[in-house]
């Protein structure tokens, strides 16, 4: 008997995983549903055991039909080869996603057998303050896109006192929470969603060696809505983790208490920002709070309160297993440890590459993603989301990290790269910008809520040809107005993009005289 491994991950299932699978267990094989291993254009991708080698063989794109018609031999023009040596696998550091892709996610003795469950061990073992010096010693920063040292904000929790909720009487119980933002709704990023389909338990393992450094008894992960199977596998990680003895009473026969629950948001983009996180999960409007008091402080219910990204909590159990030093060799400057990039848009080979900061955005679209889908010229690239700037084709020699994209004039986001070949209009790209801006604002503050409705009347002006130089220097001023006077990074940041493709592609703004009338776009 064959055992196959055939992803379960939304993008696979998506192109025909599930009837993949269905076809292979009805031909009497074994099948192990795993995630993906995060090459995209090779979807499904299936894999067996090749019995002489002991490493795993694969074929890409594959169909029910191949299965039916037995075309998944070593002579077929989609076999891969060993899967470990396909070179866009093989030129990756996989720390964060090492384990997705090669295990079943939720089978607790196959991600015991992967060195899970080994970095809430060490810390178990260890004073909950030299877990936090541990993380701070690592160099770890938020992979939301604040980059904040996650570290610092740990030892900010783990120093406030727990309080019992606002408004609950003095002596009710007091709390700190251990949050988790999966609000992942950047345009051109998915690995938060791959990270919990293809390795929730490593989530968790994350939550609870923090829960064990700042002494918190309650973790929630706000998982958004449209994904819809990373709530179903997060869920069920979580009644298998405490039928383990990983989340519950007395964990792996410790002092500590800690479970964990999923809430599912309701679609706005503004949750993205942890304290519009925070007033959901209580019930209320996601609206961005004021600042201070800061949620480390007074977070979720009013109680001391870490918040922290898939990706950032999701790192922390392999730097506790292998070692903060270990980990901060990685990466340049202040930008330490490895970085989940995600290549969409017009792109040949879209998928997951991990890597040491410092690698180029020219090397992610090029050697990795292969150029443009279409074969036409890159124009512009995006990176850090629909908030982030666009770098033209001679720009993409900038290193990938936090400082490094700040002196170009961007910044890392959450690490997503949307490309763009020659044929995209930036006028229309900045307008886009502003027209997001108004849809998703929460409508709090000002400068956003309005700026972004007459940003995108300006760009249209501008497009018609209407006193352009004027309407030019209106938007140049709206657009500090909106970075200045905003409460958030929602109104504060989507000048970015705006001004980006202004300075970098001006005759696009000039060029679209033809633009039709605004009665006859809408």
């Amino acid at each position: 008997m064959i055992t196959w491994f055939v992803p379960r991950d939304s993008a696979a299932r998506s192109v025909g995983a599930d009837a993949v699978a269905a076809a292979l267990r009805e031909q009497g094989d074994t099948v192990i549903r795993t995630g993906s291993r995060g090459m995209l254009w090779l979807e499904p991708l299936v894999e067996r055991m090749d019995e002489a080698t002991g490493k795993r063989i694969g074929w890409g794109n594959v169909s029910a039909q191949h299965v039916l018609t037995s075309a998944l031999e070593e002579s077929s023009p989609d076999f891969l080869g060993v899967v470990e040596e396909i070179d866009y696998l093989a030129r990756q550091d996989r720390w964060l996603f090492a384990r997705v892709g090669v295990i079943d996610p939720t089978d607790p003795q196959d991600y015991q057998a992967h060195g899970g469950i080994g970095g809430l061990r060490a810390s178990l073992a260890m004073s909950p303050d030299d877990v936090v010096e541990h993380v701070v010693g690592s160099g770890l920063r938020g992979r939301g896109g604040a980059g904040f040292p996650a570290g610092i904000k740990w030892r900010t929790v783990a120093q406030a006192p727990a309080r019992p909720h606002q408004g609950d009487h003095v002596s009710a119980p007091s709390h700190k929470y251990v949050c988790v933002n999966a609000d992942e709704g950047d345009s051109g990023t998915f690995a938060d969603r791959m990270l919990m389909e293809g390795d929730p338990f490593c989530l968790l393992e994350g939550m609870t060696i923090a829960a064990h450094a700042v002494g918190a008894d309650k973790g929630i992960i706000y998982i958004r809505s449209e994904y819809p199977d990373a709530i179903d596998t997060m869920q069920r990680a979580i009644d298998i983790a405490r039928e383990e003895g990983w989340l519950g009473e007395r964990i792996l026969d410790s002092m500590l208490t800690f479970d964990v629950e999923v809430r599912v948001g309701a679609g706005s983009y503004v949750c993205g920002e942890e304290t519009a996180m925070l007033e959901s999960i209580e019930g209320k409007r996601g609206m961005v709070r004021a600042k201070p008091p800061i949620p480390a402080l007074e977070g979720l219910f009013g109680a001391p309160t870490v918040v922290n990204n898939v990706l950032t909590m999701a790192s922390v159990p392999s730097i506790m297993a292998r070692g903060a030093q270990e980990y901060a060799g990685l990466g340049i400057g202040r930008s330490q440890g490895t970085q989940v990039f995600q290549l969409a848009g017009n792109i040949a080979r879209g998928g997951i590459v991990e890597k040491a900061f410092g690698i180029t955005a020219r090397d992610l679209v090029h050697e990795f993603g292969g150029g443009t889908r279409t074969g036409r010229p890159v124009k512009a690239v995006q990176i850090g989301g629909p908030l982030g700037a666009y770098l033209p084709a001679d720009r993409l020699d900038v290193a990938m990290g936090y400082e490094s994209l700040g002196e170009a004039g961007g910044m890392l986001g959450h690490g997503g790269l949307v490309v763009f070949d020659d044929t995209v209009d930036m006028a229309e790209q900045a307008h886009f910008a502003m027209e997001f801006c108004a849809e998703e604002s929460c409508g709090k503050c000002t400068p956003c809520r309005i700026g972004s409705v007459r940003g995108a009347e300006v760009i249209d002006l501008m497009r018609r040809g209407v006193d352009a130089d004027s309407n030019e220097e209106l938007l140049r001023d709206l657009c500090e107005v909106m970075t200045d006077g905003s409460l958030c990074a929602m109104g504060g940041l989507t000048p970015m993009p705006v001004l980006s493709a202004l300075d970098n592609f001006p005759d696009d703004f000039r060029a679209s005289g033809q633009l039709p009338p605004q009665e006859a776009r809408s």
